[in-house]
């Protein structure tokens, strides 16, 4: 193949990859948007619709390590394509569902293919963008997240006011063939692993068991009460399953997660930068309605049109910063990102009854900024340290990085908020709860400074 094919067949990659990517980033937050009509549709119960979102985090969660390793060891691009083969059809059914119970068990089955995507298109570009553009690839692959969680509220309003919420699911189904051909042509074949090794599926177990059981913990502690005996329960069988596998990785010689590669600071670091950029993130995405709405008096339309600067900043940021880091390296961008993002987030503290809206956008904007300028350096620095044979390992890691601070954020941020709240009764209760969560936040932030700085 001439350097001019070889050239344009990476971007064709890179087309097909943040056309999933967009899709994965729609589905995960386009049903927040009508969970309300898909609830009246259905005349359910509000504790059981709200399963059609949780289930979908719990089992991409679950088992993104799992198919990073599976992609390791039958080859990424297979992995990729039944993924990708599996959302589309599992897409099709959630919008043929007949009840609210085969909707949860339909968006059970997307989430499967979502984690094969997931887990596995970061790897597929690393393997085929060069060192020097590693950073823009994963940059524009982040672009595409971006994009799809700030027109998921549009889109998912507009089809259902225009069709049905039925339209959400059906979309994925044209757009989805068109990225899987795609895919399936521009992709090339990359090989298994050369290693002789075998995949872990004790380990995926323990793994799978004790991240869902944790996760789900910490989403559902302040609905259920945290020292409640179910909630306690499930976080001591977390903290019992993933124990074991710790244990149990230590021990294997074909591991489901490479221990070793946490014995690699640059590794170690990003990956634990990531999660606290992420609880970061969520948490401020989980604080800031409550305070436009409630606390500002807001209408939806309007708290909506203010919450977009940031992810559109975020967007037009992270290809631009992944360009940069290609150039100059990971190691500023990283932590000159992290400091960004704890500056927004105690100016958000500082948000009172009175306080201009310009200075919302201000803060989100900073917010937007940092976290754009961070995600692209510290994903390339944290791909670029895994071996070749263990890109789906890192895959994996990352990807779960991000859906454990997302959980970690909104369910921290929410225990912090709604404990300042119960214990005022004055008329700033409101924004007292809010001052003490984003300190809170910002606190992570700096934290998250001092890894990025630590990763060299």
């Amino acid at each position: 193949m001439s350097n001019e094919a070889v050239h344009r067949q990476k971007w064709l990659v890179l087309v097909a990859i943040g056309a999933s990517t967009f899709m994965s980033a729609l589905d995960t937050s386009v049903v927040n948007t009508v969970l309300p009509v898909i609830n009246q549709s259905f005349d359910s119960q509000v504790a059981t619709i709200e399963w059609v979102v949780t289930i979908y985090l719990l089992i991409v969660s679950g088992l993104l390590l799992s198919f990073g390793r599976l992609g390791d060891l039958r080859g990424h691009k297979p992995v990729f394509l039944l993924g990708f083969g599996i959302f589309i059809m599992s897409s099709a059914l959630c919008g043929m569902a007949p009840s609210a119970t085969a909707l949860i068990a339909f968006r059970g089955l997307q989430a499967l293919g979502a984690a094969m995507l997931a887990a596995n298109s970061p790897a597929i570009l690393t393997k085929n963008f060069p060192a020097s553009q590693r950073g823009q690839a994963l940059g524009l692959q982040a672009t595409m997240t971006y994009l799809g969680l700030t027109v998921a509220p549009s889109v998912g309003g507009w089809l259902t006011d225009l069709l049905t919420w039925r339209a959400i699911f059906y979309i994925n189904v044209p757009v989805g063939l068109l990225a899987f051909l795609l895919s399936w042509r521009f992709i090339p074949l990359d090989s298994p692993s050369e290693h002789c090794e075998r995949f872990d599926l004790a380990g995926a177990l323990l793994f799978m068991s004790g991240l869902v059981l944790l996760l789900l913990g910490l989403n559902q502690g302040h609905a259920w009460g945290w020292t409640s005996p179910t909630i306690l329960g499930i976080l001591i069988f977390a903290l019992v399953f993933l124990v074991a596998f710790i244990i149990l990785e230590s021990r294997q010689t074909s591991p489901m997660l490479d221990l070793s590669l946490f014995k690699q600071r640059v590794f170690s670091a990003s990956a634990l930068s990531a999660v606290l950029n992420y609880v970061t993130l969520f948490s401020i995405l989980f604080l800031v309605p409550f305070y436009l709405l409630q606390g500002r008096g807001l209408t939806p339309s309007q708290a909506g049109l203010l919450l977009t600067a940031q992810p559109l900043i975020m967007a037009i940021v992270a290809p631009i910063s992944g360009t940069l880091s290609d150039r100059i390296g990971t190691h500023l961008p990283g932590v000159v990102g992290m400091a960004l993002l704890a500056l927004g987030t105690y100016l958000l503290s500082k948000l009172g009854a009175q306080s201009p809206l310009e200075n919302v956008a201000i803060a989100l904007g900073i917010v937007g900024l940092g976290t754009g300028i961070f995600i692209s350096p510290n994903n390339s620095a944290l791909m670029g340290s895994a071996p070749r044979h263990r890109q789906g390992i890192a895959a994996g890691i990352l990807a779960t990085a991000r859906s454990t601070g997302m959980v970690l954020g909104i369910g921290l941020a929410g225990a912090i908020f709604t404990t300042v709240l119960s214990q005022s009764q004055s008329d700033t209760a409101l924004f007292t709860a809010m001052h003490t969560s984003f300190l809170f936040a910002s606190g992570i932030a700096v934290a998250g400074v001092v890894t990025a700085s630590l990763r060299g």
